[in-house]
């Protein structure tokens, strides 16, 4: 599988991806045979590049990862956690609904300052089992998560204090990259004017139909050196399944607006011979800043039947096509919390 850089860095990692957000039992529990397969799937197509993060089944998913990799030849992968949330225990039983099913039994408590990211990679080290991360992306920091009235004083203690401890565990050779993973673009924009970013993992912002970081994020990172990580790439699963009852965009039951507009895409790629999954999934590969496709699933088969659609790469002028279709999420309100 093709490589890519991370910003200007030395570190390259494949074209697809995969993130352990499911792994960690979003939505619906992965048992850990379940989670291993899956890993091995990927692992078997080529893919290289593994995303985790504390918040996903509070510990679990990093747990799976490690004990995976943990197998794996070391100069063979490239593995990205996050920062941001400390886990704390809790007693059994009494762990909040974040959508993860049957997680550990931990909660979260924000914090974005050097000692909290500090303590975060101390902690990641020891779910994993690892003595290696490459990538840490500060996670869920903006209004898209926090609002707008709290997500400033976490801003500040980011910039503040959280982003010396990034730049210190890059100088030390700890880590070999840092930037943001986040679903908004204007917290990127806020924190590039203060910061030298390596990387964005950026879900849902630059798809088919989504192109909110088009107008200044993108021209952003071409100036900054900034690498793109892709996730989101089918906008809650409609670029996936087509505008079928139940749909949902951006977490939240699709627009008519939406629906429509996903209809007439579907309609394209059905006149090309493809289905839309595959030009959802190979777009972001098209921008020359983009590193990398991240695929989150916790499936075996799924995750194959997503990577065969890599191939064959569809002609560029195609895309033109979609173009009239594509939109701009509207900005959330000041007190919008997404978790």
């Amino acid at each position: 599988m093709q490589r890519r850089k991370i910003g200007r860095t030395d570190l390259e990692v494949t074209e697809i991806s995969l993130g352990a957000a499911a792994l960690g039992g979003l939505y619906q529990a992965c048992p850990r045979d379940q989670a291993m397969e899956t890993l091995q799937a990927g692992w078997d197509g080529g893919i290289r590049y593994f995303d985790v993060a504390p918040w996903y089944g509070l510990g679990l998913a990093e747990r799976y990862v490690g004990d995976f990799l943990r197998a794996k030849p070391e100069d063979e992968y490239v593995l990205s956690t996050k920062v941001g949330r400390l886990l704390r225990p809790v007693p059994t039983g009494t762990v909040p609904d974040y959508s993860y099913v049957d997680p550990l039994s931990f909660d979260a408590d924000y914090d974005y300052s050097y000692d909290g990211i500090m303590r975060s990679v101390e902690f990641s080290y020891a779910r994993l089992g690892l003595n290696r991360i490459d990538i840490l992306y500060v996670h869920d920091i903006g209004g898209y998560t926090h609002g707008k009235a709290r997500n400033a004083a976490h801003l500040r203690d980011f910039l503040g204090s959280g982003i010396r401890a990034l730049e210190e565990l890059k100088s030390s050779g700890a880590i070999k990259a840092f930037g943001l993973g986040v679903n908004e673009v204007p917290v990127c924009l806020d924190v590039m004017r203060d910061a030298d970013l390596d990387c964005i993992l950026m879900a849902g912002r630059y798809t088919l139909l989504d192109r909110t970081a088009v107008a200044e994020l993108l021209p952003l990172c071409e100036k900054k050196g900034t690498s793109l990580v892709v996730g989101g790439v089918f906008n809650s699963g409609i670029l996936a399944t087509g505008p079928v009852p139940g749909s949902h965009f951006d977490y939240l039951p699709a627009s008519e607006a939406v629906l429509a507009k996903v209809a007439a895409m579907e309609e394209i790629a059905r006149r090309h011979g493809f289905p839309l999954a595959a030009p959802a999934l190979q777009f972001p590969l098209l921008q020359k800043i983009v590193s990398s496709v991240l695929i989150g699933t916790a499936k075996a088969s799924t995750l194959r039947r997503n990577m065969q659609l890599f191939e064959p790469r569809i002609a560029e002028g195609v895309y033109a096509e979609f173009e009239d279709l594509t939109l701009v999420a509207p900005p959330l309100g000041e007190d919008a919390v997404r978790v």
